[in-house]
């Protein structure tokens, strides 16, 4: 299922992006520009100097010849990378904004302040009248148009006469065009380089990704010793998603990539997209080892604890799940969504939280 497609479904029933396998690196362009790359392209590490160019994810460039001073983002992932980086002042509106208690603390105070232009997709004419020079794109797909019951997109003339330019996550909005499955997260890093060198903060850019690839190193090779065989099965219940139907991870969302770094194996890997709604006799089929109770941050850990309980009290009665092996032996992972399925620095965190979790012996620490 194409990507736009499964993002209009996630703002209703999920988790609202998707995940493609792309580096979204950077490398020296013409004329001394910088060119923050698409899928496949190392990332550079040296400081932005403009002009910066970016491609989408067909490989269509933009020019940047200075930062941006004014970003809208279209939702809660591109809007924490900014964050992170520093630049969250330049931002002056978001759409699906993130909800209580799922931004870090450091910068939870400061995405507070951010403008909601839209609970969902941004309206096209608040959009196009913002004022903004840069929108971040999340999870829209490259045709477009959002469809889905999305709404309608500006088109390419409408930003252009706006004044707005765009930059697209690889690591979300590219799953359509996706190689192959997303087991790592080398696209999440590429996204923070590149809207680094957008924006003018290479060099934290750099400490972030430097960061992330310490914490998945260590997992790395703390799991060294085990073998592919041995990886237990593992399930990601979207809970929120609604119990009716399971709605399963496929090999293109980046919680795939959190889910292998962690020692495990999807047990929906097999699925050649982000999300698809499967049976619970499909998830019964699989009988996983490990169940991630996938529920989305209440704003409070007395909240955040009754919705755990609640996932897992449904497992626990509900007659289609009750005999699942990971059920029988208690083996619940209470990570919650929003760092194992919306792309960010801290899916670092979320693989050495599940890969602790699984091999408590081997990874002794977690965030």
């Amino acid at each position: 299922m194409r990507s736009r497609v499964l993002c209009g479904m996630a703002a209703t029933v999920a988790l609202l992006v998707t995940g493609c396998g792309s580096d979204g690196g950077a490398k020296p362009g013409d004329a001394g520009a910088a060119t923050a790359a698409a899928p496949g392209a190392g990332a550079s590490s040296a400081p932005a100097v403009f002009p910066v160019k970016v491609k989408d994810c067909a490989g269509k460039e933009t020019v940047f010849g200075s930062a941006p001073k004014k970003i809208v983002t279209s939702n809660a992932s591109s809007l924490e990378m900014l964050l992170k980086l520093g630049a969250g002042d330049r931002v002056i509106g978001t759409g699906f904004p993130p909800g209580k208690g799922t931004l870090p603390a450091d910068v939870a105070d400061a995405g507070a302040k951010v403008p909601v232009l839209g609970d969902m997709v941004i309206p096209k004419e608040k959009l196009l009248g913002s004022g903004a020079d840069l929108y971040v794109e999340t999870f829209a797909d490259m045709s477009g148009g959002m469809g889905g019951g999305m709404g309608t997109a500006p088109t390419a003339q409408e930003y252009q006469a706006a004044g707005i330019k765009r930059v697209f996550l690889h690591s979300t909005a590219c799953t359509a065009m996706a190689p192959a499955a997303v087991q790592d997260l080398t696209g999440v890093e590429g996204d923070i380089k590149n809207l680094g060198q957008v924006t003018g903060t290479s060099a934290k850019a750099d400490a972030l990704v430097a960061d992330m690839e310490k914490k998945v190193g260590a997992v790395k090779t703390a799991l060294a010793g085990v073998a592919a065989d041995k990886r237990p099965g593992y399930f990601f219940f979207d809970f929120d998603a609604g119990t009716k139907q399971p709605m399963a991870v496929g090999d293109r969302q980046v919680a795939n990539a959190v889910i292998t770094l962690a020692g495990a194996r999807n047990v929906f890997g097999d699925v050649d997209g982000d999300f698809k709604p499967v049976s619970w006799e499909d998830v019964v089929a699989k009988n996983p080892d490990w169940i991630q109770l996938g529920v989305r941050n209440r704003g409070s850990d007395a909240e955040n604890k009754k919705a755990f309980d609640d996932a897992e009290k449904f497992l626990r009665e509900f007659p289609a799940t009750k005999g699942l092996k990971a059920v029988q032996e208690g083996h619940f992972v209470r990570v919650g969504s929003e760092v194992t399925t919306i792309a960010g620095t801290r899916n670092a965190d979320t693989v050495q939280q599940i890969a602790h979790t699984l091999f408590p012996d081997q990874v002794k620490d977690a965030q």
